[in-house]
């Protein structure tokens, strides 16, 4: 009877295992099945984009200088030619056939050729640009016929999810690759370093040179994002499958302005800002994840002009709330200059609205002057070696203030270490008590414990931040 009983368990984990290998089986078939169909939606809407411009040979730029021309004359050799590779896809819009790609792949040039995956080159012509998505934008001619890329929403991702990268690496064409969603709203370096790009997509399917302008795909064969930026190293360190792409509702937004008038208009405020670290809540007044701190105010900006003030917690746009940097940049970003919107803030812990007219954003922003200090050094605190900021010490931090105290140490694993203040930080206040001078930090923190949590403003590489050390 036992034996029978042993044969029959034996039987049904047998029966067990096969089951569940069948379905492992159907998964693992349905998820192929998912993905061929995915790619089979866009491929054929992906394009080649090959761009010719003419740069100058390094005899060339020798030649230039002045001091060489007064002996050679003018430069005898034109510049040379060279072709960048990329990747695009075909959209429509208002009955349009358009190409979207990376402004760095067309960026400059003189020809651009564009290569549908039937074989066929076809005439196209730029009619925008946008450097801040890294977008461009080109009109096809004669191309009723050829397939378009549906779009999906970005919006509607999650770590996890597969994505396919489709377009044309080291110039093999029409090259697939498979991988995940790694990560969402990163901020990029540019390449050029000329600030950051948001609200990344991180992905680790495979992109290479050449992939830069091609689609990113979901799962449902919907063009989520635009392959643009491949991590190569860090710190000296080879790295891999660190990828980032546009996120397709980023460009949705941009293509009206940039199909009717070349480029994109963005509204502006004029703040600097953070999001608001656990602990910091209690300091200004407001809930976790509420709002976005105001760390510092543009001069004859529309913020300063309408009274928004540096310490300012932003809770709302036209009544819309926003918890984090990204959030308050949609809403601001996409609106139009001139646009009035309410703006809602906490100030000190008392609610507020405040009615502001968007200005138009523009390139760079300029810093004020700086008046000569006083030589001292301040009272030891938190780690924390602080002095008078003098000429000496504005040149050799490259300030541009006289306000506050200037850090000239910082102690290897104290309180203000660990809270991320630096050597070179200029400290502007304490506990939202503003520091103007040596006097001033010495009796703020002469009524502070070693132990109690503080707020600092500092200024650095001339923008205002708030650090908690705890």
């Amino acid at each position: 009877m036992k034996r029978t009983a042993v044969l029959l368990v034996l039987v049904a984990l047998s029966a067990l295992a096969l089951a569940q290998g069948a379905v492992q089986d159907q998964i693992a078939q349905s998820g192929q099945a998912a993905i061929k169909a995915a790619i089979s939606r866009v491929a054929p809407a992906v394009v080649k984009v090959e761009a010719t411009k003419e740069v100058a040979g390094w005899w060339e730029e020798f030649l230039n200088d002045p001091f060489f021309r007064r002996f050679f004359g003018e430069p005898p050799f034109g510049g040379r030619q060279v072709t960048s590779l990329g990747s695009g896809f075909i959209v429509e819009y208002q009955g349009g056939k358009y190409v979207l790609t990376n402004n760095h792949v067309v960026d400059g040039a003189e020809a651009i050729r564009v290569t549908a995956q039937d074989g066929r080159v076809l005439e196209a012509e730029l009619v925008g640009t946008d450097s801040w998505l890294d977008l461009a934008v080109l009109e096809l001619k004669d191309a009723d016929d050829l397939p378009t890329a549906p779009l999906g929403s970005s919006g509607a991702l999650e770590v996890g999810d597969w994505v396919i990268a489709i377009g044309n690496p080291l110039g093999f064409d029409y090259t697939v690759t498979l991988g995940i969603v790694s990560a969402l709203g990163r901020s990029v370096p540019r390449p050029d370093g000329s600030g950051y790009f948001r609200r990344m997509i991180q992905t680790d399917a495979a992109i290479n040179p050449g992939n830069s302008g091609g689609p990113l795909v979901n799962a449902y064969g919907e063009v989520v994002g635009m392959n643009t930026i491949i991590a190569r190293q860090s710190q000296g360190l080879a790295v891999e499958g660190i990828n980032f792409a546009v996120p397709i509702d980023e460009i949705k937004r941009a293509l009206p302005q940039l199909i009717s008038q070349g480029t994109v208009t963005r509204a502006w405020l004029g703040v600097y800002i953070q999001d608001i670290t656990p602990g910091m809540e209690d300091k200004f007044g407001v809930a976790p994840g509420q709002g976005v701190l105001v760390a510092d105010v543009v001069k004859g900006s529309p913020a300063e002009e309408a009274g928004i003030q540096a310490g300012d917690v932003i809770v709302s746009v036209d009544d819309v709330p926003v918890g984090s940097t990204d959030e308050l940049q949609t809403e601001i970003m996409y609106r139009s200059p001139g646009d009035v919107v309410q703006i809602g803030i906490v100030r000190d812990g008392e609610s507020l609205t405040i009615p502001v007219t968007l200005g138009e954003r523009p390139g760079e922003e300029e810093l004020g002057g700086m008046t000569p200090g006083q030589a001292q050094e301040g009272i030891k605190k938190f780690g924390l070696t602080v002095q008078a900021i003098t000429p000496d010490l504005a040149e050799r931090y490259g300030l541009d203030t006289a306000r506050g105290v200037v850090v000239v140490d910082v102690e290897p694993g104290s309180k203000a270490y660990w809270g991320g203040v630096e050597e070179g930080d200029v400290i502007l206040e304490v506990n939202r008590q503003p520091v103007q001078s040596i006097e001033d930090w010495n009796l703020i923190v002469s009524q502070l414990s070693e132990d109690e949590d503080v707020l600092l403003t500092v200024l650095r590489e001339g923008r205002t931040r708030f650090l908690l050390l705890r």
